[in-house]
């Protein structure tokens, strides 16, 4: 499969979920710090901003990580198919079944490794050779 990265939907799914991923990981944790931080100074915390607060941090900081790596493996991957040459087209010669009377003789010649010269000689003579008995012997 040889396609180009701009089609391929993997890819444009890892770029968007990446970055859908570190945004809400960055708004979640821009939002919970601002207002940890306005509540803290003011001495208004309740137990919500203070210890609810860093795990929505956490959170936040996962998935802005989660969305960094992705982010990254994009990239490399954009550039391991730039770096990557197309393999060319192999080309092999097509048999048309034109084959030398030396290649048909020598096929008809052998059959499973066994040499059936000589009976192929008495056949194309014209002598007819019984069934289960060598050629040589007639």
């Amino acid at each position: 499969m040889n396609t180009s990265l701009t089609r391929n939907l993997p890819f444009w799914a890892l770029l968007v979920l990446s970055v859908a991923s570190a945004a809400v990981g960055v708004w979640l944790i821009a939002g919970q710090i601002g207002t940890m931080t306005a509540m803290l100074l003011d001495g208004t915390a309740t137990n919500v901003e203070v210890y609810v607060g860093p795990s929505i941090v956490v959170v936040g900081a996962a998935l802005l990580g989660a969305g960094a790596v992705g982010i990254l493996l994009a990239l490399v991957l954009a550039a391991a198919k730039t770096l990557l040459r197309a393999s060319a087209p192999v080309v092999e010669p097509v048999d048309q079944g034109f084959e030398s009377e030396a290649d048909a003789d020598a096929d008809a010649a052998e059959v499973d490794g066994e040499d059936l010269s000589a009976t192929t000689d008495a056949v194309v003579a014209g002598d007819v050779v019984p069934a289960g008995e060598p050629a040589l012997t007639k």
